[in-house]
């Protein structure tokens, strides 16, 4: 199924949760390298979305970093590419927005577990891992965006072993994990909501949001930066999603990038 054309100003057009949002392309791969390198691919030769890629394995999907990202089957592996007509720097705020929609899909199957959001871009169960979030993009020479490509990965089935932050899934967790594919939808629908909140009415809905839904805040953490490591209390976020850590002397850091470990 190809691309579908927004509505409006790049827009989609909403049904339901259980229904596959119009407007909206899917494009369906058994294997495939990477969901987001086919979303590459694919805005460099023009497409614009948005198109919603996923396979049912990726025999290089990767995480923040360089990462690998490991997939088991039944499993959910899919990317988003769109081009919103907004700044970079505006765009890296989608992140919150995905990170919520995952965590509506999520609250559907598993309404009776603890859906928390962690900084910048996880989403944990219970205090621990079960979804990761990419954010990969081109930037054109006026500062728009050529194209963002979101990528998402859920583990719905079973997770991957020996992981750096502990991981779960819905199926490690007692519950019927949903097909990749039902699930997937319900995201898509999810995703359009905040993107629309974030498109109307700015990134300050989705901070609130998120704020209200985040792991940490008050608590001792460790940001992981390129050179260093540094430890503090997890205060708030900025105006512009950027994590606000105390430090033991009582000075606050802003920090754009990093990882977080409790």
């Amino acid at each position: 199924m190809g691309a579908g054309q927004p509505g409006g100003r790049g827009g989609f057009g909403y049904l339901a949760l259980t229904s596959w949002p119009s407007g909206c392309g899917l494009l369906e791969f058994v294997d495939i390298d990477s969901t987001n390198e086919e979303a590459r691919r694919r805005a460099l030769a023009g497409e614009a979305g948005p198109l919603w890629i996923t396979a049912e394995r990726q025999t290089k999907g990767r995480g923040r970093r360089g990462r690998v990202w490991q997939a088991p089957p039944g499993n959910l592996s899919a990317t988003l590419l769109i081009r919103p007509d907004r700044p970079a720097q505006e765009c890296a705020q989608l992140s919150f927005a995905a990170a919520l929609a995952v965590s509506d899909m999520l609250a559907h199957y598993a309404s009776r577990h603890d859906i928390r959001l962690k900084w910048p871009n996880d989403v944990l169960v219970e205090g621990r891992k079960i979804a990761g979030i990419l954010l990969e993009s081109e930037t054109q020479p006026d500062g728009l965006m050529r194209f963002l490509a979101i990528g998402i990965g859920v583990n719905l089935a079973a997770f991957p072993p020996e992981t750096e932050f502990p991981a779960t899934a819905l199926g490690a967790l007692g519950l019927t994990p949903p097909a990749p594919k039902a699930a997937l939808t319900r995201l898509a629908g999810a995703f359009l909501k905040w993107y629309e909140v974030w498109r109307g009415e700015g990134f300050a809905p989705l901070r609130a949001a998120w704020l209200a839904r985040a792991y940490g805040i008050g608590r001792p953490i460790r940001v992981r930066l390129a050179a260093e490591d540094i430890h503090g209390v997890f205060r708030d976020l900025d105006e512009t999603g950027a994590l606000l850590l105390e430090l033991p002397n009582g000075a606050v850091r802003t920090i754009a990038a990093g990882e977080v470990f409790f």
